[in-house]
């Protein structure tokens, strides 16, 4: 299963943000609540965190990239389940 990893709104006025860095790499393992890169907004540089454990398969917006709220910039996949 593919979780998506969206940017989400920051701030009560926030519109969007510019990726500035990613701090895992396609293919590495994440942890819910890591951070998974930096977003600059008008005000601030922050982390935003993993929204899931999983290995991060796909990165949809490079460094650099400014992206609208709620814009889906990256997929997490999670491990099936199995019982």
């Amino acid at each position: 299963m593919y979780i998506q990893v969206r940017l989400p709104k920051l701030g009560a006025h926030m519109q969007e943000g510019t990726i500035v860095e990613w701090l895992k790499k396609e293919g590495e393992p994440v942890k819910k609540g890591e951070p998974l890169f930096q977003v600059e907004t008008d005000k601030a540089v922050m982390e935003v965190e993993s929204p899931a454990d999983g290995v991060l398969k796909s990165i949809v917006h490079s460094k650099g990239t400014k992206v609208p709220v709620n814009m889906v910039v990256a997929f997490i996949e999670q491990p099936d389940e199995t019982l």
